[in-house]
């Protein structure tokens, strides 16, 4: 029987880590929440009926564009809430069993005189 390792090319190539390159990062996932955001929501008004299918699209818009980054291996959960700007405060939480050194979240606030939207993006790695 032949050596199993990197030089014999049958080596174990299963990893229970992400790389630093492909780790969640939130600062990155931020950027991509915000320019989508920003991009659709810019001119659009409330309108009840609609909210449905947009929150919807934003959140498909939102975890195609997040694959796009390269989180290999990471399971997308991404959460929209839109509502109807009319001065009231809303709060907005989340409870994950997550391991802490491979899975994260990132979030971002839209408003207009209209609306306002919260994205909540969660990356959970695949062991």
């Amino acid at each position: 029987m032949g050596e199993l390792g990197p030089g014999g090319g049958a080596g174990n190539t299963y990893s229970l880590r992400p790389g630093l390159q492909r780790r969640f990062k939130s600062s990155t996932v931020k950027e991509c929440i915000h320019a989508i955001l920003k991009e659709k929501l810019a001119n659009v008004q409330y309108i009840p009926e609609e909210m449905p299918q947009l929150t919807k699209s934003l959140s498909e818009t939102i975890k195609d564009r997040l694959k796009e980054e390269g989180f290999d291996r990471y399971k997308m959960v991404v959460q929209v809430v839109i509502g109807e700007q009319r001065g009231e405060g809303v709060n907005m939480a989340a409870r994950c069993f997550w391991d802490a050194d491979t899975d994260s979240y990132a979030h971002d606030v839209f408003m207009n005189d209209s609306l306002f939207c919260v994205v909540a993006a969660f990356g959970c790695f695949y062991y």
